[in-house]
């Protein structure tokens, strides 16, 4: 290959890199409110013909029909107590004809608390939810509420993940037969789904060393990635793989059970192959939250990228990645000014919809303007 051959494929790949480097966010954003009057709004989740389902930390689980709100259900053994409460939703890919929906939420149904996942089944008046079935209990949990996930969404692969928090408890993290500080990965029955990491985990493990996973989000491509709260420090999002350990270990360096909130989020001292974070805050820390990949035209340059509600932050965070899904490449801060934000949702009309964590909190509608 001649010099300058060499030289124009170099100026070529600097140009393209450039570019890739240089997108350009949405010339302006339109932030409506949907709902209002909530309290602490956690998860939104669309059904195939557009209503929108969501869940309040209190206990209740709602729906926007037709554009009027509809309370669904709220069921007794919901514990709404620091962090816990009713959490998240997700609506069955198949709902069209098996009217299904799913609910995450610290329960004590079963004489102790535990977080569970719940499937139900929206009746034909869009007015209730029957048929509960707990699919699957037995999530750590603690009478504080603290680090209890509990994030639920479908993945392309048609199983429904599940990101759990680890309560807390020093040994949860690294064991293989706890759920806490996990991403889970089940049926609808509630099964390990096949591909999970395998022998000595349970079976519903799809990754471990998690500390509080706050997000799932998969991208157009199909990708994983979770969204985890750091300690003072190291807020996350990881690109999850089957079987990684991420590297959270609160055990502390001499031994013991106490859950030392010193070490860091990704311990490469004690785990030399624990996978590194996408994108890590560094500190301060600002809680990043519930996530989702924004897709179309119309938002520009961030189509395609990872759109964050950000708790601590009040702000929604977004971050453009590579094109292996394992770096940043830009990262912008929009929304400000609306207070903490729970989660963020494409909605089937391309638009973005955010929860604010207040009492009273809101649903927003975030709209580009071109």
């Amino acid at each position: 290959m001649g010099l300058r051959r060499i030289l124009l494929l170099a100026l070529v790949a600097l140009v393209t890199v450039g570019v890739s480097a240089c997108r350009q966010p949405p010339a302006g954003l339109t932030v409506t409110t949907l709902v209002s009057a909530l309290d602490h709004p956690w998860d939104l989740a669309f059904t195939p013909g557009g209503s929108l389902v969501f869940t309040e930390r209190v206990g209740r689980i709602n729906i926007r029909f037709g554009g009027d709100v509809r309370g669904l259900a709220a069921p007794d053994d919901v514990v709404a107590v620091g962090e816990g409460g009713m959490m998240g939703v997700a609506v069955d890919p198949a709902f069209a004809t098996n009217r299904r929906i799913y609910t995450c939420f610290l329960s004590d149904r079963s004489g102790g608390l535990d977080v569970r996942i719940v499937r139900w089944r929206l009746n034909e008046a869009v007015n209730g939810l029957t048929d509960r079935t707990d699919i699957l209990t037995g999530i750590p949990a603690n009478p504080q509420g603290r680090h209890l996930g509990c994030r639920l969404r479908f993945g392309p692969d048609g199983y429904l993940w599940a990101g759990t928090g680890d309560a807390a408890q020093a040994t949860v993290p690294q064991s293989p037969s706890s759920l806490g500080g996990k991403v889970l990965r089940i049926t609808t029955d509630g099964a390990g789904a096949p591909g999970n990491a395998g022998p000595p985990f349970r079976a519903e493990i799809y990754s471990y060393g998690h500390r509080n996973v706050q997000g799932l989000a998969f991208s157009a491509a199909g990708q994983a990635y979770d969204i985890e709260h750091g300690t003072d420090r190291d807020d996350e999002v990881n690109l999850l793989v089957r079987g990684g350990n991420y590297g959270w270990d609160p055990r502390p360096a001499g031994g013991g059970t106490t859950y030392d909130e010193t070490r860091p989020m990704t311990d490469l001292t004690k785990f030399p192959n624990a996978r590194r974070a996408v994108w890590s805050s560094g500190s301060p820390t600002i809680a990043p939250s519930g996530g989702s990949f924004v897709t179309g035209s119309q938002w520009s340059g961030w189509d395609g990228a990872l759109a964050i509600a950000v708790l601590k932050g009040q702000q929604l965070r977004v971050l453009a990645l590579d094109g292996n899904g394992t770096s940043v490449t830009q990262q912008w801060t929009a929304v400000t000014g609306q207070g903490r934000l729970r989660v963020a949702v494409q909605g089937p009309d391309g638009d973005l919809y955010l929860a604010t964590d207040a009492s009273p909190g809101a649903i927003l509608r975030v709209s580009p303007r071109t």
